[in-house]
């Protein structure tokens, strides 16, 4: 199903623990309990947080910003990464129906 297909790049992305490792540091980021998302971390600070290189990390980063879980603000010289979910929460819940009624009927 076409539901089904919007969300496997979220099931990749949410598939590594190096990526949900990422997605904890980016929530554990934001301050006032989340009430300004947009802030995030820059690839130096994840880099910082994790065991990984930072090519490592930029190509975690590319897979969950093309899953919709994150998006890239710049500042400057640098980018600041932080959490989107409400794309993907939105996939979810279409494939969530999807899978519902096809139970039902």
């Amino acid at each position: 199903t076409q539901s089904f297909a919007d969300c496997v790049p979220l099931f990749i992305a949410l598939g590594d623990s190096t990526r949900l490792t990422i997605i904890q540091h980016l929530y554990e980021a934001l301050p006032d309990g989340g009430s300004c998302p947009a802030q995030g971390l820059n690839v130096k600070e994840i880099t910082e947080q994790t065991s990984l290189s930072r090519p490592a990390i930029s190509h975690h980063l590319k897979v969950l910003k093309e899953s919709g879980l994150i998006d890239v603000r710049r500042q400057g010289v640098c980018n600041y990464y932080y959490l989107t979910i409400e794309t993907a929460i939105s996939k979810l819940a279409c494939l969530k129906d999807e899978l519902q009624n096809a139970c039902t009927e």
